[in-house]
């Protein structure tokens, strides 16, 4: 009963806040007073040596300290929130009332007040106010523990990490209501040793065991300077133990402002465990700064963020094209207010309409353009019905594109394509090598422009992900559908992928194509696996399922920068693809052009296996 009673009394008090605490540092100040002529005087002469006005000196000291503590604001801290900020303020009241007191004693000529009592008293009535403080703060949390402990709303965790991160992370997190049953790190040297009176408690190793052991209900990973290996790793270990697991902000976003103490949910990039590509940014903002940048696609996944990669380096206009009204004003409202001072075009606009993009070139000039424009869900893409309508927007649409801008006299064009344009077996790759195809038969008769690929894997957190609907899944209680249990994938970021495309534009030349170094491919069932222990839960309680593989849909994607098809480039994990021309180019574009009208007697799988003799096949076409 003693700590609702607590809670209900300080709720009460709480409204005279700043008249008590100014009270209760005066009575620290007194009592300061008198501990200082016990020290110097000793117990025997501790009233009988005071001089006669003793009462007196102490009462214009207390004015003088009252005074300091208004002026100096320290009545309105709020004590369960000190710590080293809320000391210094003390420091600097009590010195400064300390050296008007003593001043004002001199000056008046009290020479019984002995000096060594003026000096030391300031420095005694800082450690009586910021040990009420700290006891205060203690108190404080402690009575938080217990009433959540009551109702089962406390959250005990245990930190994986006991560096610099962890100790901002227990000083954040504590008077929020979480109670640190301890740290885990594999550094001998922590281990055994207490970080702001929490211990360390072992290896990562033991997070399952102990987090058994101490009742906990949260594992936070704090390690945002770990490597992508080393982090996933961590992640593994605390997913083991069936808790929910949170983590800190990584070090890019602790550079962006971001604090330790600022929790949040295990993203796609944290389990992907994979170092970010050092990119050449001096390279890419000379090709960048101070241009005009036309992004098509601008409000999808990718485009919108390469909108707010490119905002960093400086455009001299940024162009968004956008099918979607919605999309557009989304992605608009956060470029205008995260970059206030970048002038922004916006255009409602189909890739289709030529004449549009014609015009759209023509107004605005753009010296850059980024083609981010398609459709990607390779299984809708699959139905007959929605057939037409792929091929028309992803490699018509991509043609109509790089026209246009080489027509306005573009220095560059950048089309994103995908790993699924290699050796493809649906629609949607098939559609995007031909827009591949499509754009490169435009090298010899625009030799101004630069024409260039980007191709990459699946994009961890795009719209048709699989890492969204798995987590729609989880939070339903299952279960997570997987289409086999073989299949693997090569992932990115998509930042990274963002990146990438910028890197592209700046050391890219006409006619190739790039692609990234995907490192190790990622099984799906496993990435499921892992946010079902993510979240808490074992795979008893929420099961995997197996559909089978989709529409269009491979078991394995091949390799996009493999060395026997690839060649280097001056960008580590950056390569150039080596593409057999096998295709009538006269052909293709005859064709192209004529899409705006049904085949006659064709359809699109036939359409682009004569396009794609030796590279397309369709799923159940054998050859």
């Amino acid at each position: 009963m003693f700590w609702p009673a607590l809670d209900r009394f300080l709720a009460r008090v709480r409204p005279a806040r700043e008249p008590l605490s100014l009270l209760l540092d005066l009575a620290v100040v007194a009592a300061a007073w008198h501990a200082t002529y016990l020290f110097r005087l000793g117990f025997e002469r501790w009233f009988s040596a005071r001089p006669g006005y003793d009462a007196w000196v102490l009462g214009g000291l207390l004015l003088v300290y009252a005074a300091t503590f208004v002026l100096l604001r320290v009545p309105k801290g709020v004590w369960r929130f000190s710590g080293f900020g809320e000391v210094q303020r003390l420091a600097l009241a009590c010195g400064v009332a300390g050296l008007l007191g003593a001043t004002a004693v001199l000056m008046l000529g009290l020479a019984k007040v002995p000096r060594s009592v003026l000096g030391l008293h300031p420095v005694l009535t800082l450690a009586g106010l910021a040990m009420t403080r700290m006891a205060y703060r203690m108190l404080y949390e402690q009575m938080l523990v217990r009433l959540r402990a009551s109702d089962g709303s406390l959250r005990r965790a245990l930190v994986l990490g006991a560096g610099d991160a962890g100790r901002l992370l227990l000083a954040g997190i504590q008077h929020r209501g979480w109670w640190v049953a301890g740290f885990l790190d594999d550094d001998p040297a922590k281990q055994g040793q207490r970080i702001a009176g929490v211990p360390v408690l072992g290896r990562l190793a033991d997070a399952p065991r102990l987090a058994q052991e101490l009742d906990c209900t949260h594992l936070i990973v704090a390690l945002p300077s770990a490597k992508g290996a080393q982090r996933r790793q961590a992640l593994a270990q605390a997913a083991a133990a069936q808790r929910v697991v949170l983590t800190v902000p990584s070090s890019e976003e602790l550079r962006s402002g971001r604090r330790p103490e600022q929790l949040r949910d295990v993203q796609p990039e944290d389990l992907l465990g994979r170092d970010p590509v050092q990119l050449d940014e001096a390279g890419i903002s000379e090709a960048l700064a101070g241009k005009v940048v036309l992004v098509t696609g601008a409000g999808g996944s990718i485009g919108s963020e390469l909108c707010r990669q490119l905002a960093r380096f400086g455009p001299a206009r940024l162009v968004l094209l956008e099918l979607s009204e919605y999309a557009l004003y989304q992605v608009e409202q956060e470029l205008s207010e995260a970059f206030p001072h970048l002038p922004l075009a916006r255009r409602i606009g189909d890739v289709k309409d030529l004449d549009g993009l014609r015009a759209l070139c023509a107004q605005e000039r753009p010296q850059v353009v980024f083609h981010a424009a398609a459709y990607k869900h390779v299984p809708l893409m699959e139905e007959p019905a929605n057939q037409w309508a792929c091929l028309r927007n992803n490699t018509l649409g991509s043609y109509h594109a790089a026209l246009a801008a080489a027509e306005c006299g573009a220095e560059r064009f950048v089309l994103i394509s995908t790993d699924k344009a290699v050796n493809p077996t649906n629609v949607m790759g098939a559609s995007k090598r031909a827009a591949e195809l499509a754009v490169t038969t435009l090298v010899p008769e625009w030799p101004s422009t630069c024409f260039m690929t980007v191709r990459f894997g699946n994009v961890l957190g795009s719209s048709g992900s699989v890492i969204p609907r798995f987590k729609e899944q989880i939070a339903r209680g299952g279960p997570v559908t997987v289409t086999h249990p073989d299949i693997i994938r090569y992932f990115m970021t998509i930042p990274e992928a963002a990146r990438l495309v910028l890197q592209a534009s700046a050391i890219g030349r006409s006619g190739q194509v790039l692609v990234l170094d995907m490192g190790e491919p990622v099984r799906i069932v496993e990435l499921a696996r892992s946010l079902i222990l993510l979240s808490g839960h074992g795979e008893e309680e929420i099961r995997i399922e197996f559909s089978g593989l989709r529409p269009g849909e491979k078991l394995f994607e091949e390799l996009l920068a493999d060395s026997d098809t690839s060649e280097p480039t001056a960008v580590r994990g950056l390569r150039v693809a080596r593409l057999p021309e096998r295709i009538d180019i006269q052909a293709l574009r005859d064709e192209l052009l004529s899409l705006d009208r049904v085949q006659c007697g064709l359809t699109v799988a036939q359409l682009l296996r004569r396009w794609l003799p030796d590279e397309y096949r369709p799923t159940g076409v054998t050859r």
